[in-house]
């Protein structure tokens, strides 16, 4: 195991304990922010269709996750799609990966920062 990765214990009891590592946390959040319509990439071009072509590790481009006492903190970098409402995408990103990280990992999201990194303009000229 990597030195700089992290483990969290998300349960524990008379079965044994359950760990995640935060690159899991990170790999949740960049899946369900690329899902969200308008998204055009994570920040370093990485798409959903790319993902299923070069694996999930490279997610952790434009996410950063912070786990303190089980309470996370996610900084999400994105590519905006020319053409969507910026605060209208930024929301539903925020509340997409929120959601997505308490239902899978048990742990509570105290923050998602999101920072438009660049717009992608497609075909549009």
């Amino acid at each position: 195991m990597s030195e700089d990765r992290k483990v969290y214990s998300i349960k524990e009891d008379n079965l044994g304990e359950v760990n995640i590592a935060d690159e899991v946390v990170t790999i949740i959040a960049g899946l369900a922010a690329t899902e969200v319509e308008g998204v055009g990439s994570m920040a370093g071009n990485i798409t959903n269709e790319l993902v299923s072509k070069l694996g999930k590790k490279n997610l952790a481009k434009g996410v950063k996750v912070d786990v303190i006492d089980n309470c996370v903190t996610v900084d999400v970098a994105l590519n905006i799609a020319y053409g969507y409402s910026i605060p209208e995408i930024s929301a539903k990103v925020q509340e997409k990966v929120k959601t997505a990280i308490e239902t899978m990992t048990g742990l509570e999201v105290n923050a998602v920062n999101i920072r438009i990194a660049s717009v992608d303009m497609g075909n549009h000229k």
